[in-house]
Protein backbone atom coordinates (compact mmCIF):
# COMPACT_ATOMS: atom_id res chain seq x y z
CA UNK A 1 0.00 0.00 0.00
CA UNK A 2 2.95 2.00 0.83
CA UNK A 3 4.17 1.78 -2.66
CA UNK A 4 1.13 2.24 -4.11
CA UNK A 5 0.59 5.25 -2.21
CA UNK A 6 3.99 6.58 -3.50
CA UNK A 7 3.59 6.08 -7.13
CA UNK A 8 0.05 7.36 -6.87
CA UNK A 9 1.70 11.46 -5.42
CA UNK A 10 4.38 11.14 -8.47
CA UNK A 11 1.71 10.49 -11.16
CA UNK A 12 -0.63 13.39 -9.30
CA UNK A 13 2.45 15.66 -8.89
CA UNK A 14 4.54 15.60 -12.10
CA UNK A 15 1.89 16.37 -14.83
CA UNK A 16 1.40 19.51 -12.99
CA UNK A 17 5.18 20.65 -12.46
CA UNK A 18 5.67 19.87 -16.17
CA UNK A 19 2.41 20.49 -17.71
CA UNK A 20 4.06 23.76 -19.81
CA UNK A 21 6.89 21.56 -21.27
CA UNK A 22 4.51 19.50 -22.80
CA UNK A 23 3.20 22.24 -24.81
CA UNK A 24 6.56 24.21 -25.33
CA UNK A 25 10.15 23.15 -25.24
CA UNK A 26 11.35 25.84 -22.83
CA UNK A 27 10.54 28.38 -20.57
CA UNK A 28 12.63 31.70 -20.20
CA UNK A 29 12.87 35.33 -19.04
CA UNK A 30 15.49 37.24 -19.92
CA UNK A 31 17.55 36.90 -16.90
CA UNK A 32 18.08 32.78 -18.05
CA UNK A 33 17.68 32.40 -21.47
CA UNK A 34 20.74 30.81 -23.28
CA UNK A 35 22.33 32.56 -25.81
CA UNK A 36 20.85 30.35 -28.78
CA UNK A 37 17.67 28.45 -28.45
CA UNK A 38 17.19 27.70 -32.01
CA UNK A 39 19.42 25.67 -34.61
CA UNK A 40 19.78 28.33 -37.23
CA UNK A 41 19.14 31.25 -35.52
CA UNK A 42 21.45 34.12 -36.60
CA UNK A 43 21.29 36.68 -33.59
CA UNK A 44 21.13 36.20 -29.87
CA UNK A 45 18.93 36.34 -26.53
CA UNK A 46 21.44 37.25 -24.51
CA UNK A 47 20.79 40.70 -24.74
CA UNK A 48 22.72 43.05 -21.62
CA UNK A 49 21.82 46.50 -20.97
CA UNK A 50 23.51 48.47 -22.91
CA UNK A 51 23.07 50.92 -26.05
CA UNK A 52 24.49 49.02 -28.96
CA UNK A 53 23.19 49.91 -32.74
CA UNK A 54 24.47 46.88 -33.99
CA UNK A 55 22.72 44.70 -31.66
CA UNK A 56 21.88 41.01 -32.81
CA UNK A 57 19.33 41.29 -30.09
CA UNK A 58 16.34 38.96 -30.69
CA UNK A 59 14.69 40.00 -27.40
CA UNK A 60 11.01 41.65 -27.98
CA UNK A 61 8.71 43.28 -25.32
CA UNK A 62 5.19 44.43 -25.24
CA UNK A 63 4.80 46.50 -21.92
CA UNK A 64 3.40 50.12 -22.38
CA UNK A 65 2.74 52.14 -25.13
CA UNK A 66 6.06 53.76 -24.06
CA UNK A 67 7.96 50.11 -23.50
CA UNK A 68 7.70 48.35 -26.61
CA UNK A 69 9.60 46.41 -29.38
CA UNK A 70 9.05 45.07 -32.87
CA UNK A 71 11.03 43.30 -35.31
CA UNK A 72 13.24 44.49 -38.29
CA UNK A 73 16.10 43.66 -40.56
CA UNK A 74 19.62 44.04 -39.35
CA UNK A 75 21.08 45.55 -42.28
CA UNK A 76 19.93 48.30 -44.62
CA UNK A 77 19.67 48.10 -48.16
CA UNK A 78 17.31 46.95 -51.18
CA UNK A 79 17.68 43.32 -50.21
CA UNK A 80 16.47 43.99 -46.28
CA UNK A 81 12.84 43.64 -47.38
CA UNK A 82 10.82 41.58 -44.56
CA UNK A 83 10.37 39.12 -46.89
CA UNK A 84 14.03 38.00 -47.68
CA UNK A 85 15.09 38.79 -43.78
CA UNK A 86 11.86 37.69 -41.51
CA UNK A 87 13.99 34.90 -40.57
CA UNK A 88 17.48 36.96 -39.40
CA UNK A 89 15.32 40.34 -37.66
CA UNK A 90 16.73 41.99 -34.98
CA UNK A 91 14.36 43.56 -32.16
CA UNK A 92 14.30 47.53 -32.22
CA UNK A 93 12.96 48.74 -28.73
CA UNK A 94 11.26 52.25 -27.45
CA UNK A 95 13.24 51.97 -24.13
CA UNK A 96 16.92 51.42 -23.04
CA UNK A 97 17.93 48.80 -21.08
CA UNK A 98 17.10 45.90 -22.78
CA UNK A 99 20.18 45.80 -24.96
CA UNK A 100 18.24 45.61 -28.13
CA UNK A 101 18.76 48.47 -30.49
CA UNK A 102 16.85 51.59 -29.64
CA UNK A 103 14.25 53.04 -31.82
CA UNK A 104 15.46 56.48 -32.19
CA UNK A 105 13.10 60.11 -31.20
CA UNK A 106 10.81 60.82 -34.12
CA UNK A 107 10.88 57.58 -35.77
CA UNK A 108 7.74 56.74 -34.30
CA UNK A 109 4.74 59.56 -35.18
CA UNK A 110 1.94 57.09 -33.92
CA UNK A 111 1.58 54.42 -31.26
CA UNK A 112 -1.68 53.21 -29.70
CA UNK A 113 -1.85 50.13 -26.88
CA UNK A 114 -4.32 48.82 -25.83
CA UNK A 115 -4.96 45.70 -23.83
CA UNK A 116 -8.16 43.31 -23.38
CA UNK A 117 -8.59 40.15 -21.68
CA UNK A 118 -7.17 38.18 -24.33
CA UNK A 119 -4.26 40.15 -25.46
CA UNK A 120 -2.40 43.69 -25.50
CA UNK A 121 -1.02 44.95 -28.75
CA UNK A 122 0.50 48.53 -30.23
CA UNK A 123 -0.58 49.48 -33.44
CA UNK A 124 1.24 52.97 -35.72
CA UNK A 125 2.55 54.52 -38.33
CA UNK A 126 6.16 55.72 -38.63
CA UNK A 127 9.00 56.45 -40.99
CA UNK A 128 10.23 53.07 -40.48
CA UNK A 129 13.00 53.11 -43.17
CA UNK A 130 15.05 54.29 -39.94
CA UNK A 131 15.09 50.59 -38.48
CA UNK A 132 16.36 49.20 -41.95
CA UNK A 133 12.99 48.60 -43.44
CA UNK A 134 13.62 49.47 -47.41
CA UNK A 135 11.29 52.19 -48.54
CA UNK A 136 8.36 50.86 -50.99
CA UNK A 137 8.50 47.96 -48.99
CA UNK A 138 5.27 46.51 -48.22
CA UNK A 139 6.41 44.39 -45.37
CA UNK A 140 5.27 40.93 -44.22
CA UNK A 141 4.75 39.37 -40.56
CA UNK A 142 6.75 38.01 -37.86
CA UNK A 143 5.43 34.78 -35.97
CA UNK A 144 6.90 32.07 -33.58
CA UNK A 145 6.45 29.33 -35.80
CA UNK A 146 7.78 29.73 -39.66
CA UNK A 147 7.86 27.20 -41.78
CA UNK A 148 10.19 24.98 -39.52
CA UNK A 149 8.77 25.53 -36.34
CA UNK A 150 11.46 27.73 -35.59
CA UNK A 151 10.18 31.20 -35.81
CA UNK A 152 10.34 34.02 -37.89
CA UNK A 153 12.62 35.70 -37.00
CA UNK A 154 14.56 32.20 -35.63
CA UNK A 155 14.68 31.89 -31.88
CA UNK A 156 12.72 35.34 -31.52
CA UNK A 157 11.36 35.83 -27.72
CA UNK A 158 8.75 38.01 -27.09
CA UNK A 159 8.11 39.17 -23.26
CA UNK A 160 5.41 41.13 -21.26
CA UNK A 161 4.80 42.82 -17.82
CA UNK A 162 0.87 43.10 -19.15
CA UNK A 163 -0.62 40.46 -17.81
CA UNK A 164 1.17 40.08 -13.86
CA UNK A 165 4.91 39.62 -13.78
CA UNK A 166 7.42 39.39 -16.91
CA UNK A 167 6.59 36.32 -18.86
CA UNK A 168 7.38 34.80 -22.11
CA UNK A 169 4.82 35.40 -24.84
CA UNK A 170 4.40 32.35 -26.44
CA UNK A 171 1.95 33.44 -29.25
CA UNK A 172 2.69 36.79 -30.82
CA UNK A 173 2.28 38.13 -34.29
CA UNK A 174 3.99 41.36 -35.78
CA UNK A 175 3.49 43.07 -38.83
CA UNK A 176 6.08 45.47 -40.63
CA UNK A 177 6.18 48.10 -43.43
CA UNK A 178 7.89 51.02 -44.17
CA UNK A 179 5.48 53.25 -43.00
CA UNK A 180 2.94 50.64 -40.41
CA UNK A 181 3.26 48.65 -37.67
CA UNK A 182 1.55 46.53 -35.38
CA UNK A 183 2.62 43.61 -32.72
CA UNK A 184 -0.03 42.08 -30.49
CA UNK A 185 0.86 39.60 -27.79
CA UNK A 186 -1.64 36.74 -26.38
CA UNK A 187 -2.07 36.36 -23.09
CA UNK A 188 -1.23 33.04 -21.86
CA UNK A 189 -3.94 30.95 -22.09
CA UNK A 190 -5.78 27.97 -24.32
CA UNK A 191 -6.98 30.47 -26.58
CA UNK A 192 -4.09 32.53 -27.25
CA UNK A 193 -3.24 31.08 -30.59
CA UNK A 194 -6.59 31.95 -31.85
CA UNK A 195 -6.31 35.20 -30.96
CA UNK A 196 -2.56 35.10 -32.25
CA UNK A 197 -3.24 33.47 -35.61
CA UNK A 198 0.02 33.37 -37.76
CA UNK A 199 -1.56 32.41 -41.08
CA UNK A 200 -2.76 35.64 -42.59
CA UNK A 201 0.62 36.74 -43.11
CA UNK A 202 -0.58 38.41 -46.93
CA UNK A 203 -3.36 40.66 -44.77
CA UNK A 204 -1.46 43.06 -42.94
CA UNK A 205 -1.58 45.16 -39.73
CA UNK A 206 -5.56 46.79 -40.45
CA UNK A 207 -7.13 43.24 -41.29
CA UNK A 208 -5.36 41.50 -38.60
CA UNK A 209 -5.56 43.56 -35.97
CA UNK A 210 -8.15 46.43 -36.69
CA UNK A 211 -7.55 49.27 -34.29
CA UNK A 212 -6.52 53.11 -33.99
CA UNK A 213 -3.39 53.38 -36.91
CA UNK A 214 -3.29 57.41 -36.68
CA UNK A 215 -0.74 59.66 -35.58
CA UNK A 216 -0.51 60.53 -31.65
CA UNK A 217 -0.10 58.56 -28.65
CA UNK A 218 -2.65 56.81 -26.37
CA UNK A 219 -3.06 53.78 -24.21
CA UNK A 220 -7.02 52.47 -23.74
CA UNK A 221 -8.81 49.57 -22.42
CA UNK A 222 -10.67 47.72 -25.26
CA UNK A 223 -12.58 44.39 -25.97
CA UNK A 224 -11.08 41.43 -27.58
CA UNK A 225 -13.51 41.47 -30.44
CA UNK A 226 -13.23 38.70 -32.95
CA UNK A 227 -10.41 36.77 -33.51
CA UNK A 228 -8.93 37.35 -36.74
CA UNK A 229 -10.04 35.08 -39.74
CA UNK A 230 -12.93 33.89 -37.74
CA UNK A 231 -16.70 35.12 -39.01
CA UNK A 232 -19.14 33.59 -36.82
CA UNK A 233 -18.93 29.29 -37.47
CA UNK A 234 -16.69 29.42 -40.13
CA UNK A 235 -13.25 30.29 -40.42
CA UNK A 236 -11.63 32.48 -43.63
CA UNK A 237 -8.61 30.56 -45.53
CA UNK A 238 -6.19 33.04 -47.15
CA UNK A 239 -6.33 32.71 -50.85
CA UNK A 240 -9.93 31.79 -51.00
CA UNK A 241 -11.99 33.37 -53.94
CA UNK A 242 -13.42 35.87 -52.00
CA UNK A 243 -11.54 37.79 -48.76
CA UNK A 244 -14.32 38.67 -46.36
CA UNK A 245 -13.73 42.67 -45.20
CA UNK A 246 -11.77 42.78 -41.50
CA UNK A 247 -13.62 42.37 -38.66
CA UNK A 248 -15.26 46.39 -37.06
CA UNK A 249 -12.18 48.11 -34.60
CA UNK A 250 -13.50 46.32 -31.20
CA UNK A 251 -14.97 49.07 -28.61
CA UNK A 252 -12.34 51.26 -26.53
CA UNK A 253 -12.62 52.99 -23.08
CA UNK A 254 -10.34 54.93 -20.51
CA UNK A 255 -7.93 56.21 -23.04
CA UNK A 256 -5.42 58.34 -22.04
CA UNK A 257 -3.27 60.21 -24.69
CA UNK A 258 0.23 61.08 -24.69
CA UNK A 259 2.27 64.17 -26.30
CA UNK A 260 5.18 61.97 -27.05
CA UNK A 261 6.45 58.46 -26.56
CA UNK A 262 10.44 59.70 -26.91
CA UNK A 263 13.61 58.44 -24.73
CA UNK A 264 15.76 61.22 -24.69
CA UNK A 265 17.74 59.47 -27.42
CA UNK A 266 19.25 60.44 -30.87
CA UNK A 267 20.89 58.16 -32.88
CA UNK A 268 22.94 58.53 -36.16
CA UNK A 269 24.74 54.94 -37.32
CA UNK A 270 25.89 53.46 -34.28
CA UNK A 271 26.56 57.30 -32.43
CA UNK A 272 24.42 58.00 -29.44
CA UNK A 273 23.34 61.11 -28.36
CA UNK A 274 21.08 62.83 -24.80
CA UNK A 275 19.38 65.07 -27.40
CA UNK A 276 15.71 65.05 -28.32
CA UNK A 277 14.78 65.81 -32.18
CA UNK A 278 13.22 68.90 -32.67
CA UNK A 279 11.33 68.24 -36.07
CA UNK A 280 10.81 65.52 -38.39
CA UNK A 281 11.07 67.26 -42.05
CA UNK A 282 9.21 65.62 -45.25
CA UNK A 283 12.26 64.67 -46.45
CA UNK A 284 12.65 61.58 -44.33
CA UNK A 285 15.27 63.41 -42.10
CA UNK A 286 15.27 63.83 -38.29
CA UNK A 287 16.75 66.70 -36.98
CA UNK A 288 18.49 67.51 -33.13
CA UNK A 289 20.48 70.77 -32.99
CA UNK A 290 22.88 70.17 -35.55
CA UNK A 291 22.37 66.83 -35.58
CA UNK A 292 20.49 65.15 -39.11
CA UNK A 293 19.74 61.46 -39.29
CA UNK A 294 18.83 60.83 -43.12
CA UNK A 295 17.45 57.21 -44.36
CA UNK A 296 19.41 55.17 -46.24
CA UNK A 297 16.60 54.56 -48.56
CA UNK A 298 15.75 52.49 -51.86
CA UNK A 299 12.90 52.24 -54.18
CA UNK A 300 12.93 48.57 -53.59
CA UNK A 301 9.49 47.04 -53.11
CA UNK A 302 8.18 43.68 -51.96
CA UNK A 303 5.25 41.94 -50.18
CA UNK A 304 7.06 39.69 -47.34
CA UNK A 305 5.30 36.03 -46.71
CA UNK A 306 5.76 33.92 -44.38
CA UNK A 307 4.86 30.41 -43.91
CA UNK A 308 1.24 29.26 -42.26
CA UNK A 309 2.55 26.59 -40.82
CA UNK A 310 1.69 25.75 -37.02
CA UNK A 311 3.37 24.14 -34.53
CA UNK A 312 2.69 22.63 -31.44
CA UNK A 313 6.27 22.80 -29.39
CA UNK A 314 7.80 19.31 -27.69
CA UNK A 315 10.06 18.35 -25.69
CA UNK A 316 12.97 17.54 -27.60
CA UNK A 317 14.85 14.58 -27.02
CA UNK A 318 17.30 15.26 -24.48
CA UNK A 319 14.33 17.14 -22.72
CA UNK A 320 12.78 14.27 -21.98
CA UNK A 321 15.52 12.53 -20.24
CA UNK A 322 16.23 15.16 -17.90
CA UNK A 323 12.55 14.97 -17.24
CA UNK A 324 12.57 11.68 -16.82
CA UNK A 325 16.10 11.77 -14.31
CA UNK A 326 14.12 14.71 -12.68
CA UNK A 327 10.93 12.92 -12.35
CA UNK A 328 12.90 9.86 -10.94
CA UNK A 329 14.45 12.36 -8.51
CA UNK A 330 11.50 13.59 -7.53
CA UNK A 331 9.49 10.07 -6.88
CA UNK A 332 12.60 8.23 -4.70
CA UNK A 333 12.62 11.80 -2.41
CA UNK A 334 9.18 11.20 -2.06
CA UNK A 335 8.97 7.52 -1.30
CA UNK A 336 12.34 8.07 1.26
CA UNK A 337 10.24 10.69 2.71
CA UNK A 338 7.23 8.38 2.81
CA UNK A 339 9.22 5.82 4.62
CA UNK A 340 9.83 7.90 7.58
Amino acid sequence: MLHLGRALLCVFLLPVKFARAQTYSATYLPSNVPPTTEEGQAGTNQCGTGLNQTSNCQNAYINSVTDWCIWGPPQPGPGSVIGNTERIEVAWCTKNGTGARLIPDGVITGAHFVQTPDFVQITGIGNLTFLNVPAGDAGGELDPHGADGNGNPIGGLVFSSAFGPLQQIFEWTNFISDTQFCIRACKPAPQAPTFCQHIYDEMGCEWNMPANYDAGFETCRADSGEPMGVYGASTFHQGEPVTPAAHPRPSSSSCTTLSTIGNGFFISGTSIGISAPTSTGSSGSITSGSRSLTSASSSASATGSSSGASRVASLDGWERLVVGFGSAVVCSMLGALLVL
